[in-house]
């Protein structure tokens, strides 16, 4: 367990259609010479300026499902694929869009990600894409589309926009040294507590720090956070900004060397204390720190997109309905009904839950 920040609904949804993104750059990929073979596939989504077939939508799953097998049973449900599919019209979009140079930063970038994959797979690389069904160009064509996007929100970033959105967050930046005690809504053994067993137990903890108790012994015998309880509850030097909202909301306001009552977050219930907390201005950021804004200013623009001029692209969406969709409908895909066909994968329900 970690109670560093986890991507909200909006952002999973974000990074999954960067995760299916299009891989149709065979011409811009100097590891594919070859012609591409006739699509007749039906469209699955029309827009203005074009359209996705349902033939480069089923490879896209296949390089998600490549890159991201966590994530791949989202695409076991009709509603979620159709979200992601109207992103992935987004993208195309944008991608065509974007400067020469934003294009030229992406293949640069795509030929970096390709490597690492490359490295952190090693002999088993070439066997994993075949089982896959992909092509190393499959890969790279995906990466260069995504990054393309993402390159040209970065490029159209200025230096007063960094600027401003730092302003606007610079609590995220403030650098602390904390001890917490998590205790969990699950314990070390998997067991689920109740809320209520929870918090009596993080105020058991702050009963014992507030008479004397040593917070590294007694993080050691309470915490269920695993990222810390070997160092005795202790993060040191960290950015604020890579906590959850509600203990990045306490470490910054919570007196120095001061025991915080039961904080509560999706995790469970934290007891900190704030040893020591730098703010950090503006002419003080690395370059890496600035990048970071720079991201998450692109981030939030794509959003923007999403949520404002998506629907100007008169998407009409077609895609078949699942076989589980079908079975409940008591109709197969092309209308008749449906006799033994199979329910869904257990990952798609759990997904769905």
């Amino acid at each position: 367990m970690s109670v560093n920040k986890t991507k909200s609904w909006k952002v999973l949804l974000v990074s999954l259609a960067a995760a299916v993104s299009f891989s149709m750059l065979s011409a811009c990929s100097s590891n594919n010479n070859n012609t591409a073979a006739e699509d007749n596939t039906q469209a699955v989504a029309t827009y203005k300026d074009g359209t996705i077939t349902e033939k480069e939508f089923d490879l896209d799953t296949k390089v998600m499902k490549f890159l991201s097998p966590q994530q791949a049973a989202y695409l076991e449900i009709d509603a979620f694929k159709e979200s992601i599919l109207k992103q992935e019209v987004a993208f195309e979009y944008l991608s065509g869009q974007a400067t020469d140079e934003a294009k030229k930063q992406a293949e640069k970038e795509a030929d970096v990600q390709v490597s690492s994959m490359k490295e952190a797979l090693g002999d088993t690389y070439e066997s994993s894409l075949k089982e896959a069904g992909l092509t190393e160009a499959d890969i790279r064509s995906y990466m260069v589309r995504v990054l393309t996007v993402y390159q040209d929100m970065l490029l159209k970033i200025t230096d007063d926009e960094v600027k401003a959105e730092f302003e606007a967050t610079k609590g995220d930046y403030t650098v602390a040294t904390l001890r917490h005690v998590l205790v969990g809504l699950t314990d070390a053994d998997g067991k689920e507590r109740t809320d209520e067993d929870a918090l009596k137990r993080a105020n058991e903890v702050k009963a014992k720090l507030d008479a004397g108790g040593d917070f590294a012994a007694i993080a050691k015998e309470y915490s269920d956070d695993t990222g810390s309880v070997e160092s005795g509850g202790e993060y040191k030097d960290k950015a604020l900004g890579t906590y959850v909202e509600e203990f990045k909301q306490a470490a910054q306001t919570l007196p120095l060397n001061t025991i915080s009552d039961p904080v509560k977050t999706s995790f469970g219930y934290h007891v900190i204390e704030v040893e020591s907390r730098t703010e950090t201005t503006f002419d003080k950021l690395t370059d890496e720190q600035k990048e970071t804004v720079k991201s998450t200013l692109a981030s939030k623009n794509l959003e923007t997109f999403l949520d404002e001029e998506l629907d100007s692209l008169n998407i009409e969406i077609n895609l078949p309905k699942s076989t589980a969709a079908a079975e409940e409908s008591g109709t197969t895909d092309s209308g008749t009904a449906a006799t033994a066909a199979p329910s869904a994968t257990p990952a798609a329900t759990e997904a769905a839950q």
